[in-house]
């Protein structure tokens, strides 16, 4: 399928129908969602709001005709909402989530709901990666990243509590972006962490990117900041857990630092500060609370009906979890963002690793995310681009993290250094 941008020139050029487009992405999903199984389910009611945007009948905006993949912790309410699991099975909400509706007012179409791991915790689901469906396409944000990397669909929403957004992007070979924390709105999406949980999209590049988020967050300089227009300040930044990475993700990292200094940026070492030592365990302590609290409910009184992985992780998490930990957590976490001016010092962003490697092999564990959850904690916006291959040939992603709030900074860097990963 074509990207966000083609088919938004397409159809204001009066060169293609959005029924054309969402009758397409339907094809393509019942030719290819067999094998990769991204889908939870497919709005075939798409093609007569696709009918009524090409009559000039249904708002018109930012993502005109733009089919869109919304991830099964998002409420929507001409769909079920699972959540990723079988204890809401069939579960209509009454209204769309906030995101949800925002995308239907900027006349994007809503393609379907896209596998998640249940309530986007550890238990993952049936999706493949469409690489190598022997492969994890990564969690929890499965069904959105393998529809987007399949090129079912231009753009999918994920969320991301530790890495669910950032790794699988870069298991799946697409770009993904965790934004500054609360750049899209929550509400509607099944808490996870509050303090934590971040919406963020899957596109095939940067530009598509930059004109989704710009929709909707309702900040148009995102969508140019889709362009590069000057060689970025890049830090490259080795965390304490460097060595969780694979050698061949050592050398992809570095590949691209060379490539972005070959185009004109200017890469310098950053090395970790004393509380950067520390954001791991920060972010276990606040999400150790939150979660199960936040699964009370599902975890006191319908456990039985959870899958054996969420039902084990969610009394683990609770037996660890204190008042006084999640307390001191907090102000941690607090401190921990302060601090991140001091890493990131003169540089417009750090390039560091998205995921340790290749998707693993297997569907029964989605990755690690440990080079992801100290961003997701100081809440700062993320953005995972292709970069290499693995040994098996499965892609591996590099990562941009800037300051909170300067999402168009990052994507400026984002599509410099995809620029220069193509002439490299």
């Amino acid at each position: 399928m074509r990207g966000v941008h083609q088919i938004l020139a397409a159809i204001e050029s009066g060169s293609l129908k959005a029924e054309t487009v969402f009758a397409d992405g339907l094809d393509l999903i019942a030719e290819q969602d067999p094998d990769i199984r991204a889908w939870v389910s497919v709005n075939d009611a798409g093609l007569a709001q696709a009918r009524r945007i090409d009559r000039g009948l249904a708002p018109h905006g930012g993502l005109t005709g733009v089919p869109l993949g919304v991830k099964d912790v998002i409420e929507t309410r001409d769909l079920p909402t699972a959540y990723g699991s079988g204890l809401y099975a069939g579960h209509r909400p009454g209204t769309d989530a906030a995101c949800v509706a925002k995308a239907k007012a900027e006349g994007a179409l809503i393609m379907g709901k896209t596998v998640t791991t249940e309530f986007a915790f550890i238990s993952p689901n049936e999706t493949c990666n469409p690489h190598n469906s022997a492969h994890t396409p990564g969690g929890s944000s499965s069904g959105s990243a393998a529809a987007v990397a399949a090129g079912m669909v231009p753009v999918a929403y994920g969320t991301q509590t530790s890495g669910s957004i950032i790794r699988p992007a870069s298991f799946c070979g697409v770009v993904g972006c965790k934004p500054s924390f609360g750049l899209i709105d929550r509400t509607g999406t099944k808490t996870l962490a509050q303090s934590l949980d971040t919406i963020g999209a899957f596109t095939r590049s940067v530009g598509d990117l930059g004109i989704v988020l710009a929709a909707l967050s309702d900040r148009p300089a995102l969508a140019e900041a889709g362009v590069p227009d000057e060689a970025p300040r890049i830090g490259l930044f080795l965390p304490p857990e460097a060595d969780v990475a694979e050698d061949y993700t050592h050398e992809i990292l570095q590949a691209a630092a060379r490539a972005a200094d070959a185009a004109g940026a200017t890469v310098t070492d950053t090395a970790p500060t004393e509380i950067s030592r520390r954001h791991l365990a920060i972010h276990e302590g606040v999400m150790d609370r939150e979660l199960p609290t936040a699964l009370m409910d599902e975890r006191l009184h319908r456990n039985e009906r959870l899958a054996p992985m969420t039902r084990q992780g969610l009394v683990d998490l609770w037996t660890r979890s204190s008042v006084e930990t999640y307390d001191a957590a907090m102000r941690a976490m607090a401190e921990a963002q302060a601090g991140f001016a001091e890493l990131i010092g003169e540089n417009d962003v750090l390039l560091t690793f998205a995921a340790p490697g290749e998707a693993p092999e297997g569907l029964g564990y989605t990755g690690d995310p440990t080079f992801n959850r100290g961003w997701t904690m100081l809440r700062v916006p993320c953005v995972t681009l292709p970069a290499g291959q693995g040994p098996k040939g499965l892609p591996v992603g590099v990562q941009l993290v800037g300051r909170f709030g300067e999402d168009a900074r990052v994507l400026r860097a984002a599509a410099f250094l995809e620029n220069a990963l193509a002439a490299a």
